[in-house]
Formats: structure tokens, C-alpha cells, sequence
């Protein structure tokens, strides 16, 4: 199992934009020389509490400041973007970062987004998808580009002079396009199953209740089935709330408390979730009472908090439950206490991961064992 970081990020809103965002950056170089394999970040445009509004131009800014980590988009909100701009800029970022690039990609959810851009009454998915498919016709297709869609239609054909490359889109690195990677809420989602044919990787989001999660790898399987791919979930992603400290009452305190940074976190989003009708993601079974949803049972629930032997007992045990997936992506939140989030990501890398993996391995071996023990009685 590899280990990845996320930031949406959410922040209080009465913190400083510019502190926040230089303590983001500060958290994904500290990633990168931990060993963490991949930086996603979000971004929103009205979202204050969200305020990273160009996913791509903050990553731009961490080229230099990191060496190996692959930097990804989480995610790209396709709906907002001309397909002729995301085309550029997501060239361009393939070639800077050298091959270092993922891009998430989005049909967006932030509410007020959705409204200032116009995308209320869409079918934001197919907005998406579209806008997808147009980029890869600019990527891979013949200039000049004459192309029509529902959403967008654009043309070179008026302009196209190839003896000085004008009416021509610069390509990425990465052929036919980055691994590109969606997010996962929705309990047996067909998009999961519809991406998984495309090559796409699904991320589950790390606020859906871990028995919906385990919905997520049976329609990533099918997927790749429909589309002649192995049989591997190596390639699911699984995203949850985790915070390591050196002892329990710390970790309850700072992890476990409705005024801390994961209280806030999850308050946060389940006043946006449940004003989109989506707070039964939360729900600790289907159908609960939305009355009976509150923000202690999600801290309780929904976040993996605890001693090194803890976390590491407790991440096991959601792999037992969901099923085997590839790689853990840690969510980052405030640094409400620095220290203790800086700690908390050294341990999860530097003793957490190392115990998960050697537990896998040590499963692993006896299964192997057994089967081989069973065939040598046939």
C-alpha cells in the first residue's frame, strides 16, 4: 500500500488567505521529503473556507520546491474551463513537472460555484466529459481543429498556419494524456464503473462512511473488466481523515474535539453536503435519520486518530472491511497546531505505513502458504 496526500483544503475563514496558503505549500514539501508518492489539491472559486482557486497555479508554484512526489489536480473542475484553456495549461504542467503530473479531474460540486458559472441546470457529468474529449482532439487530432459539442465548439481553420505553428495545441508529456484519477462518493457508483473503462482511477473520498466505500470496488473491478484491463484494485485510491500522535489523549484531544481542526473539518462540509441532499454519506448505515446525523458521530466514525499501534490497527481494519486498494491518501487539514501536524505526517510515513505494509506482507505470505499447503494434500 502506497501512501498519498490530499488538501482540499479547508481552512477557518477568519485565518489570513495568504497564511494558509503558504502553510498548504509548506505541507505538501514536507510530503514530498517524507516519502509520500503523490499531492493532490482542490480547488474551489467563492469558498473562503476553500480558497485555493487555481489547482494548477498553486502546483506550478511547488515545481522547485519538490523533487520526486507526483503533484496532481484534486481535481480540476472541468465544467468552468474552455476546453482550448485546460488544454493549454495542462500541457504545459505535464512538460514543467517532467512526467510528475496527475490529473484529477471534476464536474464540480461547490455549490456557489455551480451557480457563478452558470452550471446549475446542466448535466455537469457531461459537461465534464465533453469538455475531456475535446481536449484530447486538441491534443491528438489534425489541425486546424473544426470541433462541435453541445457545451463548446471552437475552430482554428481561419488561422491555421503550420509553417509558424500557429493554430496548433502544444501537447503533454505523458502519451495519450496524465493518468487521470475522479473522486468517489456516491455508494455504487456507475461512474466509478464508466471511468474504470476509460483507464481512470477512482479516489473515495474520505467523508463517505467506509461501508459505502466498500461499494466502490466491485464497480472499479467491473470496469476494468468491461474493458479487457486485469482484475487489479491496485489502482483505487481510498482517501480518509487521519491523525497520528505520540499518545491517545493528544490524539483524542486535537482529532476527536468538535471545537478542533477536524470538528471544523467536518462541519464544515456536512453544512455543504447536507444542503445538497447528500448528508446520508455520513450516515453510519442507509437511511439513517438525518436528525440522528451529527457532527460527533462522523468525528467518531469517520476518522482514524490514535497511537502509531492504533492507526495502524485501524487502517487494517478498513482494509478488511472495504477490500485491498493501492494507495491511502491522507487527508491534510489546518495546522490549528503545527506541531502536531507535522508529527502526525512523520509518523503515519515513517512508522504507520512501514507496520500496515509489513502486516500485508505477513497476510499475504500465509495465504500463500495455505493455498500451497492445499494443493500439495490434492
Amino acid at each position: 500500500m502506497e501512501l498519498s496526500y490530499f488538501i482540499q483544503p479547508v481552512h477557518p475563514i477568519g485565518r489570513p488567505y495568504g497564511q494558509t496558503l503558504q502553510e498548504d505549500m509548506e505541507s505538501i514539501i514536507l510530503a514530498d521529503r517524507l516519502g509520500y508518492e503523490e499531492a493532490f489539491v482542490g480547488e474551489h472559486f467563492t469558498d473562503l473556507a476553500e480558497p485555493i482557486t487555481s489547482s494548477l497555479l498553486f502546483l506550478a508554484r511547488l515545481i522547485g520546491e519538490t523533487d520526486r512526489i507526483k503533484l496532481g489536480t484534486g481535481v480540476t473542475n472541468l465544467p468552468v474551463y474552455h476546453p482550448v484553456m485546460i488544454a493549454g495549461q495542462v500541457a504545459m504542467m505535464d512538460q514543467m513537472l517532467n512526467g510528475r503530473f496527475i490529473w484529477g479531474i471534476g464536474p464540480g460540486g461547490q455549490p456557489s460555484d455551480v451557480e457563478a458559472f452558470g452550471n446549475w441546470e446542466l448535466d455537469r457529468n457531461l459537461k465534464m466529459v465533453e469538455v475531456f474529449d475535446q481536449v484530447m482532439e486538441l491534443w491528438w487530432g489534425d489541425a486546424p481543429y473544426d470541433v462541435t459539442g453541445e457545451f463548446h465548439s471552437f475552430a482554428t481553420t481561419r488561422t491555421y498556419n503550420p509553417e509558424i505553428g500557429q493554430g496548433i495545441a502544444p501537447k503533454p508529456l505523458q502519451e495519450p494524456h496524465p493518468p487521470v484519477v475522479v473522486t468517489a462518493l456516491a455508494p455504487y457508483s456507475h461512474g466509478i464503473t464508466l471511468a474504470a473503462e476509460r483507464g481512470w482511477q477512482p479516489i473515495s473520498c474520505q467523508y463517505v462512511q467506509a461501508y459505502w466505500v466498500a461499494t466502490h470496488l466491485p464497480k472499479y473491478l467491473e470496469g476494468r473488466a468491461n474493458a479487457g484491463l486485469p482484475q487489479d484494485p491496485m489502482g483505487w485510491r481510498v482517501a480518509k481523515c487521519i491523525f497520528v500522535a505520540e499518545d491517545e489523549a493528544t490524539a483524542r484531544a486535537y482529532a476527536k474535539s468538535e471545537d478542533g481542526p477536524y470538528g471544523f473539518y467536518f462541519s464544515n462540509l456536512m453544512k455543504k453536503l447536507g444542503g445538497g441532499g447528500r448528508i446520508g454519506l455520513f450516515g453510519t448505515y442507509p437511511d439513517q435519520p438525518e436528525e440522528e446525523i451529527t457532527l460527533r458521530q462522523s468525528l467518531d466514525t469517520q476518522v482514524i486518530a490514535g497511537t502509531v499501534d492504533s492507526v495502524t490497527d485501524q487502517i487494517l481494519e478498513l482494509r478488511e472491511q472495504i477490500g485491498p486498494f493501492g494507495t491511502l491518501v491522507y487527508t491534510g487539514l489546518d495546522w490549528a497546531d503545527k506541531a502536531l501536524g507535522v508529527r502526525s505526517m512523520e509518523l503515519m510515513a515513517e512508522q504507520v505505513m512501514p507496520r500496515v505494509n509489513a502486516a500485508i506482507r505477513d497476510d499475504e505470505r500465509e495465504i500463500s502458504r495455505k493455498v500451497d499447503a492445499a494443493g500439495a494434500l490434492v
